[in-house]
């Protein structure tokens, strides 16, 4: 991934002080910027969750909350969510939105739907429910299942629920009778064909169907999705289909039911000219639209408000370079300079911000299981009489590096390492040989990182040191399972420990998962120098467990996780804030067990513990084990069955 900065993380490495402050912490892992509106540090070195009330925000450690998860027997890896956090992003698209109203005039009212597919689990979509009820904000469905959600979670009938994707007609009855019940459900059309059966279905069922229309935007959007944005975009139809599908409903008598125009610009978009850009040439395709004789009356401008994972408020990828109050100003004095001039009243406008209503209330926290340190051993006295002339030559680099020759001792030593390996291969050098080369070649490098981290410009092969250097931490999650963004799109994820941050970390790491596959790690973080290939770790303690969090997890990361070595769903905690400090587990779903994965891999787990009895019982007739083994046997296989699929700590 280009842009990622190597050394920055060296010479942070090489940085040594005599104390170490929380500011430090705030700014090495830059929890002011992607988390200042709701995380913290404590004095403590804690990470505090800030919950915003009328008057003032509460804060509360996040490890208090993860030990009073072990009181009630939830263990890591979990997903922890926060109500507040929620709720608070619904409230502030919805106040942003209507400051900008009442700023420009505008004459009608804002109503925001959350995208099912960006989190469907229900205590999520419940929680939009109700605290949506005070803004009528509703939801956008793109299947049958995501609309029986809708129609049984809704609370309030001015709210929407916008039917997007590919309908047949059972997801169009389901949509009627849900209109004849009262709520607004519209059926957006994708493609000229699902026209016919939605017209079919209205004349069979007696019921007019509320359409809008989804139309290809031209507009080149930036971020990462901005290969499937203008032309080359999978959604909407083109001008001349559109026009089509406007013939076809006069020809129905139905051009009166056209009344919702859509248009999605992207997703995560950066850079708020795009945004603008996008919703000034829908404007003009509505006011076609009205000009053919269509009612309209709703805009809606699908998703693509951004999160700011890196926290640089700049036109990058996973940045964003706008606030939300800007956002929603841009798109309401757009629509109002477009409209006003040509008299065409002002529609209800309509957006389907799903990540930034949920990124920030869902944090994935696990522990540290170990660490594969690249650190070299002390090294011997001298040595050993029957070395090789190679590592001799190896000793001597080692010995006579200094700032002037640390280039061409870097590349002396992996010449004489290379070598070493090469003899090795063909069996002329033993292995405690090759075991001294590497150890004394570590050795080299770690004082070639430390003069290079001295320098204003590094040599180029000089940059990936701390990818050779940085530590492995062995993190109890599966990266497939929980953040699978981060494997297949390079997403970049705020990533720290939740406690500690009162002493200097002194490593350099990546994170691996426990999974048995070379992608299952991280090893790209936001920091606020850009993107890093290692984050600074604390050493680990005998005594104690050592936590991360990944941070912004909550949209699409749970949905789209798969089960990579059986690993199953975490537990999930909903917790509560209160403004007194308190908090409150509101939910508690505990993660799949062993049983409950291999049924979702179609195996019988009655099946399958016959087959061990069996096993079992011919061991106790042929002589290997005995009976009281064989019963003990049996309730350990059995209770790995109802065991947690993730690495559990013995209780001694």
């Amino acid at each position: 991934m280009k842009g990622v900065r190597n050394m920055d993380a060296l010479a942070f490495k090489q940085k040594k002080k005599s104390g170490w402050s929380i500011e430090e912490s705030k700014e090495l892992y830059g929890i002011q910027n992607w988390g200042a509106e709701y995380f913290d540090i404590s004095d403590e070195g804690n990470i505090v969750i800030k919950a915003p009330f009328e008057s003032s925000k509460v804060a509360v450690p996040i490890l208090d909350i993860v030990e009073g998860m072990q009181e009630r027997g939830m263990e890591m890896p979990t997903v922890l969510r926060v109500a507040n956090l929620l709720d608070d992003r619904i409230k502030s698209l919805n106040e942003s939105f209507h400051r900008a109203i009442e700023e420009y005039d505008y004459q009608n009212v804002y109503r925001g739907v959350f995208p099912i597919k960006v989190n469907q689990q229900c205590h999520v979509i419940e929680e939009v429910a109700d605290f949506g009820v005070a803004y009528n904000h509703g939801f956008e469905a793109g299947s049958k299942a995501e609309l029986i959600i809708a129609i049984t979670k809704l609370k309030d009938e001015k709210s929407l629920i916008i039917c997007n994707g590919n309908k047949d007609s059972e997801f169009i009855e389901l949509g009627l009778y849900a209109k004849e019940m009262g709520i607004k459900c519209f059926f957006v059309i994708e493609t000229l064909t699902e026209l016919p059966t939605i017209l079919e279905c209205s004349r069979r069922l007696g019921i007019e169907p509320l359409l809008g229309v989804r139309v290809r935007s031209t507009v080149k959007v930036d971020g990462h999705w901005n290969n499937n944005s203008g032309d080359r975009s999978i959604f909407g139809l083109s001008t001349t289909f559109l026009i089509q599908m406007v013939e076809d409903l006069k020809q129905a008598g139905m051009l009166h039911c056209l009344q919702l125009l859509h248009c999605h610009l992207g997703s995560q978009i950066p850079n708020i000219r795009s945004i603008r850009s996008g919703v000034l040439e829908t404007c003009r395709f509505y006011i076609g639209l009205v000009e053919e004789g269509a009612p309209m009356g709703y805009l809606d401008l699908g998703g693509g408000l951004a999160i700011d994972y890196e926290g640089l408020r700049e036109n990058r990828t996973h940045s964003m370079n706008y606030e939300m109050d800007e956002y929603c100003v841009n798109i309401v004095e757009t629509i109002t300079e477009s409209l006003d001039p040509l008299n065409i009243k002002h529609p209800v406008i309509v957006t389907e911000s799903g990540r930034s209503i949920v990124a920030s209330s869902s944090l994935l926290i696990f522990n540290i299981l170990d660490v594969r340190d690249h650190r070299p051993v002390p090294l011997p006295a001298k040595l050993p009489e029957d070395h090789h002339e190679l590592l001799a030559n190896l000793w001597e680099v080692n010995e006579i590096i200094n700032d002037k020759n640390f280039h061409t001792c870097y590349n002396d030593a992996l010449h004489y390492r290379d070598e070493l390996r090469h003899q090795f291969y063909l069996g002329q050098i033993s292995l405690s040989n090759v075991a001294i080369g590497d150890n004394l070649t570590l050795s080299v490098l770690d004082k070639v990182a430390g003069f290079a981290s001295k320098r204003e410009r590094v040599p180029e092969e000089l940059e990936n040191l701390s990818e050779l250097l940085s530590d492995v931490y062995y993190g109890n999650f599966s990266l497939f399972q929980s953040l699978p963004d981060v494997w297949a799109i390079d997403q970049v994820l705020p990533v720290m420990p939740i406690h500690r941050l009162n002493e200097e970390p002194t490593r350099e790491a990546i994170i691996a998962d426990i999974t048995c596959d070379c992608d299952g790690k991280i090893d790209l973080f936001t920091t606020p120098d850009g993107i890093k290939s290692a984050i600074p770790l604390h050493t680990l303690k005998d005594d104690e467990e050592y936590y991360l969090a990944v941070f912004l997890v909550g949209a699409y990361q749970e949905t789209l996780g798969d089960l990579h070595n059986l690993f199953g769903d975490t537990n999930v905690v909903s917790v509560k804030i209160h403004e007194d400090g308190t908090f409150s587990f509101e939910k508690e779903f505990h993660g799949d067990s062993i049983a409950d994965v291999l049924s979702y891999v179609e195996y019988d787990t009655k099946i399958m513990t016959e087959e061990f009895r069996k096993s079992c019982e011919n061991a106790v007739r042929e002589g290997r084990i005995t009976a009281p083994r064989r019963k003990q046997m049996m309730k350990a296989f059995k209770e790995s069955l109802d065991g947690y699929t993730y690495f559990e700590k013995e209780e001694y």
